[in-house]
């Protein structure tokens, strides 16, 4: 049998909860501050919450409508600085809005940490363009990069990337130049060698001829490391 002070105990503390529930109500029940959109001017509980279900993704679009977020405030006064490229929220599969978001900032005790942004959420055809949302970098790789994100890198994760140019043909010596020597027009699926070396394709052609090779538009196949003596997919 349960010891009378142990029950007197769990009913002291049943007490004081309820009691703070009603004393405090905001810091009892909200899982974190406002954010300041949120906050200033407050918002009432009731603009996102439904009795006994919590915030409903529905009531989001009551102030924020799909068709302008990027481009107007809820209010429907134009940004003053519109994020780069076109919005991407129209272009979302769902109008959930609270998988991605939450207007409590912190503590989120009921919900996951860290971002729940996921790519799947777009159409495809938004997926690909990777400049609609994301500034492309400037560094000296990516300064001559003119095609797109995704012929290295993937939705899933930007690093590592795809490629990986140690792999297929090492930057070296005489070949350590800029991407656009041997990726000319800022094609990254094709490449060429004729861009330094004083080579005429029809020579070139006849001479590899003579071993059996007739096809010579992927050097990379048997210099792997841009030596004139080596050859063999082997090397």
């Amino acid at each position: 049998m349960t010891r009378p002070w142990i029950l007197a105990i769990i009913a002291a503390n049943l007490v004081v909860l309820i009691a703070l529930v009603f004393l405090y109500p905001a810091a009892m029940l909200s899982p974190g501050r406002m954010s300041v959109g949120h906050s200033e001017p407050p918002v009432a509980c009731a603009a996102c919450h439904q009795p006994f279900r919590g915030a409903a993704a529905e009531k989001c679009t009551t102030c924020h409508a799909v068709a302008t977020i990027g481009l107007k405030t809820s209010l429907g006064t134009p940004l003053t600085k519109p994020r780069p490229g076109p919005p991407f929220h129209q272009a979302l599969n769902t109008t959930d809005c609270l998988a991605c978001h939450t207007v409590h900032a912190a503590p989120r005790f009921s919900h996951l940490s860290g971002p729940r942004f996921s790519h799947d959420l777009l159409g495809t055809e938004t997926r690909t363009r990777c400049a609609t949302c994301h500034v492309a970098p400037t560094n000296a790789l990516h300064r001559g990069v003119q095609g797109q994100c995704s012929s290295c890198h993937t939705p899933e994760g930007w690093t590592p990337a795809t490629f990986d140019h140690q792999r297929f043909f090492p930057l070296s010596g005489p070949h350590n130049v800029q991407c656009a020597t041997c990726h000319t027009g800022g094609d990254f699926t094709r490449y060429t060698c004729f861009s330094c070396h004083e080579h005429r394709p029809d020579q070139i052609l006849a001479e590899h001829r003579e071993e059996g090779i007739l096809d010579i538009r992927d050097c990379a196949r048997c210099h792997r490391g841009g030596r004139s003596g080596e050859g063999g997919d082997d090397d």
